[in-house]
């Protein structure tokens, strides 16, 4: 909670900007004078997504330099949305249900396996190794029924399962540190946490699992592997629902059927992908753009759904089935961050694809590309983020367990297709 002095500081605000927010409902002295008072939230938020937008570039970097992967192994692309949706939606929900923690003290720092942490530790391992499992059998179901080439269901699972556990144990320690750091600094973890988390998951995921593919080169082992990896995640799955502990049990029994969807949401978003396999790599700058512009959106829509648990954990918020009040300044903080964000990566996508010699368009041409996908994605995300939120309380659930991996997962589907769209009708791609 910010201090009176900076609740009170008032806002000018030109009157052609008032008059503009008059005509189209919008209380625009009121969003000014709120962005000023969580203008620290703002910059921290802002720095975060544009370290999201510069080392987001790495993820489609590697993409782009592997072509020759991606076309030896068919399928491959299938796993990617799903996978990197899938580190931000376990660890951006674990690290939303720390910031609540830390907001309603109960945060401890000590990792105990009996104590706060360290049965959250549990909760999350169960799900990181059973939905890589998950993720690779809902992969080779969509090629089939959808007719897409792909390699070995066995293959697909060592690939998911070892590249998934590769990048979620630097993920784990990630939000451990990130939520010790926000405890003794006093930093809000909702405007910090999902950007962070979302830039290393996309960062780590997508090299992780061109390093798995090594371990499928010999059929036999990867056969093997793959079948232990496969009961191993369905082990996990059940003995997180049916474990002892109370807390457990509960992020599991919660988690488990938001993620089998997301997966499949995920799933449809790499079908896209592997269809337009072909036009991709003969317009490598799109492999640039495409991870980091789906991950902004996951960003945006984790930072939002943050927020909106801790203030309905603290009762700031009314779970209403039209956001008011808090809710939408709140929102009106996101439209902020998208247009800040979305310009930052349509410059950094043709900063990187100029250099490279990627065949980027005209820099006017990428940015309002950009700046128009990302527009109406905030929109989407917006929608259902609060949904979502208010639908968790009202039907009993924790909005923690539920939001980030259900805006996270829409939007990695509903963010490819809105960019697609627009690449596509603007001739650009």
């Amino acid at each position: 909670m910010p201090p009176p002095r900076q609740r009170e500081r008032r806002v000018r605000v030109p009157s052609a900007v008032r008059a503009l927010g008059r005509a189209v409902g919008v209380p625009v002295s009121q969003v000014a004078a709120y962005w000023g008072q969580e203008r620290l939230a703002i910059r921290r938020g802002m720095s975060a997504l544009l370290l999201a937008a510069f080392t987001g570039m790495v993820a489609g970097g590697f993409l782009a330099g592997a072509e020759d992967t991606l076309e030896a192994l068919p399928g491959l692309l299938l796993l990617v949305p799903a996978a990197i949706d899938m580190r931000g939606n376990i660890y951006g929900a674990l690290a939303s249900r720390l910031s609540t923690a830390i907001h309603t003290g109960q945060y401890e720092r000590e990792i105990r396996l009996s104590g706060f942490l360290g049965r959250q530790i549990v909760a999350t391992s169960y799900l990181t190794v059973g939905t890589s499992v998950v993720i690779a059998g809902m992969a080779w179901l969509f090629a089939g029924a959808l007719g897409l080439t792909t390699i070995p269901v066995w293959h697909l699972i060592v690939i998911a399962t070892v590249g998934g556990v590769l990048s979620s144990v630097f993920l784990l320690l990630l939000t451990i540190a990130l939520s010790r750091l926000a405890q003794a600094r006093d930093w809000n973890m909702d405007d910090v946490g999902a950007p962070t988390i979302t830039v290393a998951g996309d960062v780590l995921t997508v090299p992780a699992l061109l390093l798995a593919t090594l371990l499928v080169r010999d059929d036999t082992v990867a056969t093997v592997l793959g079948a232990l990896l496969g009961v191993a995640g369905v082990v996990s799955l059940i003995a997180g629902w049916i474990a002892r502990d109370d807390l457990v049990r509960r992020i599991v029994r919660e988690s488990a059927p938001t993620l089998a969807v997301a997966v499949g949401v995920g799933t449809l978003a790499g079908t896209v992908l592997e269809s337009r396999v072909e036009q991709l790599l003969a317009s490598p700058w799109l492999l640039v753009l495409i991870p980091p512009f789906v991950a902004t959106c996951g960003s945006l829509g984790g930072m939002l759904s943050s927020r909106l648990a801790s203030k309905l954990h603290l009762g700031a918020i009314t779970p209403t089935w039209l956001p008011r009040g808090t809710a939408l300044l709140d929102a009106s903080l996101t439209v902020l961050f998208g247009v800040f964000a979305f310009t930052a990566l349509s410059l950094t996508t043709w900063g990187w694809a100029t250099i490279a010699d990627l065949g980027a368009p005209l820099l006017p041409v990428l940015v309002g590309v950009g700046l128009l996908a990302g527009a109406i994605s905030t929109v989407l995300l917006i929608g259902v983020a609060y949904l979502t939120a208010a639908a968790s309380v009202r039907f009993g659930l924790d909005p923690d367990n539920e939001g980030i991996p259900i805006v996270t997962s829409a939007m990695d589907l509903l963010g490819l297709l809105v960019l697609v769209a627009i690449v596509t009708l603007t001739g650009i791609g």
